[in-house]
């Protein structure tokens, strides 16, 4: 794998303080952020220094039960294409659920939403990582989600996930390992089980981002200083493999470039930190044994077994199990390709009657936990009113400081089901359909953005409508 080093998530925000920033070997951007035809010009110089831009997508829904979209497909390979990329990278999430699968109404998340960790959602995600794959020119790396929820009777551990996962398909992975504290405090989860657990000669990359806690969850917000511990994950990450490269994400918030420089020094800190300890475990591995009495050595941290010790158990269980596939008749559930569409239907079930209790107010599933998903369902409509808010910023002045109150509450009952531009579009018109504004100038002013934006084309730049105000420009004497 390519060695990135020290990167940042680009974004138009602090575009000029990201180039101006020393020591930045590589930059991550948002691919659906970016038309191939028209780079960012800041994009466009730091790619002429040599700098790497990786593009990062967030909405191909991977994890979900239908195949992936040929058509996103094809605008993430166009955005590689544009930006000389030598990596791609994605989600393993659902974003979106419904659909023929179902018989049901699509929704969308705007969001993502965690898949179960089941033989069905891996068999699932396998086989749409391989469409992807298959239809995008470089190598494809997949991350690990944050989550505010769990599923119900999931079978295997994340770290048991991933390696699954990377060692039937050869993807890559992106390790969060803000992700990983998340779901520590979320639900449970001991970050370094999960490292232990991974095939850490498929990491890709490393994201690292802050969040904050609230009433005993942690959100991860990219909004907010990196804590430490979230270093000392990435540090006992480090102490295990030396990962390819290291990214800082910051999305809302952005504070002065010396903060973020200050964070990424914090960064290489806790990876020399970790790089000391690997060295120092190398040195004595080197002079005792790594084995006594047929029990694996400590790790780094002295808890932990150590990577090649637990790659070494499972490729030992992998050869039995070979063997024994190779001793047994040949199943068709194996070898036939649409053997995964039981599966799929079956996920996509389970996927929409989450998905549906958390936007649309259909009773929650049995097994989920009513009080955190009361919370993602909160999470979802705020995440909702505030990129309608940047999609379509005109809102929130034409409708002032009612903006965000009458979006929340729009959306109990309107869940989302075309993306956050069509999102927008339906908030207006609901509000001008319902008499919700009083205020004459407010409607009025609504009722135009309304109209300019909801043909097939600007209502401005129609030939009635150009007529009609150069002849009232000329009757009134402007």
């Amino acid at each position: 794998m390519e060695r990135l080093g020290t990167g940042i998530g680009w974004r138009p925000e602090i575009a000029d303080a990201v180039e101006r920033m020393p020591g930045i070997d590589w930059v991550e951007t948002v691919a659906e952020n970016v038309c191939p035809g028209h780079l960012p010009e800041s994009l466009v110089r730091l790619r002429e220094r040599g700098v790497t831009v990786i593009p990062h997508g967030v909405s191909l829904g991977l994890g979900g039960a239908e195949r992936p979209d040929a058509g996103r497909l094809a605008a993430l390979a166009e955005r590689v294409e544009a930006l000389g990329a030598p990596l791609v990278t994605e989600h393993i999430a659902f974003v979106r659920a419904g659909g023929p699968l179902t018989a049901s109404p699509r929704l969308e998340a705007g969001h993502l939403l965690p898949v179960p960790r089941t033989r069905d959602s891996l068999d699932v995600l396998c086989e749409n990582i391989r469409i992807a794959q298959a239809a995008l020119p470089v190598p494809l790396a997949v991350e690990n989600i944050a989550a505010l929820i769990s599923w119900p009777g999931e079978e295997m551990t994340e770290g048991q996930f991933l390696y699954e996962l990377a060692d039937r398909t050869g993807v890559r992975l992106l390790i969060d390992v803000a992700n990983l504290h998340t779901n520590h405090v979320n639900r449970g989860e001991d970050p370094a089980k999960a490292l232990a657990e991974l095939p850490l000669e498929a990491i890709a990359y490393v994201h690292v981002a802050g969040g904050f806690e609230r009433d005993g969850v942690w959100h991860d917000s990219h909004a907010h200083p990196v804590p430490r511990p979230v270093l000392d994950i990435l540090t006992d990450l480090a102490s295990r493999v030396s990962p390819p490269g290291v990214l800082l994400e910051r999305d809302e918030n952005f504070p002065e470039p010396g903060e973020l420089e200050r964070e990424l020094g914090a960064i290489r800190g806790a990876l020399e930190k970790g790089e000391a300890e690997r060295r120092a475990f190398t040195e004595r591995a080197s002079t005792e044994r790594v084995f006594a009495e047929g029990a694996p050595s400590a790790g780094p941290s002295g808890t932990t077994p150590t990577a090649q010790a637990v790659r070494e158990q499972r490729a030992t269980e992998e050869r039995e199990a070979t063997r024994a596939h190779d001793a047994a008749p040949a199943d068709p559930a194996v070898t036939d390709p649409t053997v995964t569409d039981p599966a799929r239907q079956r996920l996509a079930l389970a996927q929409a009657a989450l998905l549906s209790a958390l936007v649309a107010g259909t009773p929650v599933p049995e097994g989920f936990d009513r009080v955190r998903l009361g919370v993602q369902a909160r999470a979802l409509a705020g995440k909702r009113a505030d990129v309608v808010a940047k999609v379509a910023p005109e809102l929130p002045v034409i409708l002032g400081g009612g903006y965000r109150r009458a979006f929340v509450a729009y959306t109990h009952g309107h869940p989302m089901t075309d993306g956050y531009r069509r999102d927008a579009l339906d908030f207006a018109g609901y509000l001008l359909a319902e008499g919700r504004l009083e205020d004459a100038r407010t409607r009025a002013e609504l009722r135009e953005w309304w109209l300019e934006r909801s043909g097939p084309r600007p209502r401005s730049r129609r030939p009635g409508v150009r007529l009609a105000r150069a002849t009232r420009r000329v009757l009134l004497g402007r």
